[in-house]
């Protein structure tokens, strides 16, 4: 592997910024929205949360998913059309870039643009009144991270698409449930323990907990283990994607 990766990467980043605002917009609407329902909406008819107002309990999860959903849809939707409708994978190939490589950009990439969207929710925050700690600047490399899963995640399922259609299995089954079940809107301790023991094994659970710990620097001493899980998934999900490219490329 070498560092010929960042010229995928770049590849990208060139063509994506002609297309910035609408990107961002697409990428940072959802989480916005729901941000603005229900923590200005319902969130006034709601007590305090672990000393949190309700729309600072549900800010910091509102910013990992933002993160999910642009490392997700670049590597998805973005990725399938570099990959069939513009034949760019092909012509990437033909040059001394590796299908590894080729991987290891399309996630770099995805992880990056994740990793944009959370960094612009974050500094959007204090419009809303919310106001992140000194320790928000180490939640930067944890959203990065789960932008690399998230990037991978998309990745195979790009690897494993027929067509555009088949991504509403990964929206409709994966990513809308990881959005409403991981923690972003309740607190996992009011749960029955075997729901949380369910919620506790899905990856973006780990990445609201940590949010939400870095962003009012509430540490406390779980987030070892939370980050060694998000890194875990990580590199499982990298390295999948990885083979299941190279099948998909080279048949």
């Amino acid at each position: 592997m070498s560092h010929r990766f960042l010229k995928v990467w770049a590849r990208n980043a060139r063509v994506w910024r002609k297309h910035v605002r609408a990107s961002l917009i697409g990428n940072l609407g959802q989480p916005f929205l729901f941000l603005v329902a229900m923590g200005y909406g319902l969130g006034r008819d709601i007590p305090e949360i672990q000393g949190l107002t309700y729309l600072q309990f549900i800010a910091p999860g509102l910013v990992a998913s933002a993160v999910m959903y642009s490392a997700a849809f670049e590597a998805t939707y973005g990725s399938y059309t570099r990959l069939s409708t513009q034949r760019t994978f092909e012509a990437i190939l033909m040059t001394p870039v590796t299908v590894e490589e080729l991987a290891l950009g399309e996630i770099a990439w995805g992880a990056t643009k994740g990793l944009l969207s959370g960094a612009i929710m974050l500094a959007a925050l204090p419009l809303f009144g919310v106001w992140p700690s000194a320790w928000t600047a180490a939640l930067l490399p944890v959203l990065f991270v789960e932008g690399v899963f998230f990037a991978a995640l998309g990745l195979i399922m790009t690897a494993l698409a027929a067509n555009y259609e088949f991504f509403n299995y990964f929206t409709s089954l994966l990513i809308t449930p990881l959005f409403l079940f991981s923690g972003i809107f309740f607190p996992l301790s009011a749960l029955h323990p075997a729901a949380r023991r369910v919620i506790l094994a899905m990856p973006l659970t780990h990445e609201v907990a940590l949010a939400r710990m870095f962003c009012y620097g509430r540490i406390e001493p779980g987030w070892p283990l939370d980050l060694a899980f998000s890194l875990s998934m990580a590199a499982a999900a990298a390295w999948a994607a990885t083979r299941l490219l190279r099948r998909r490329l080279i048949q």
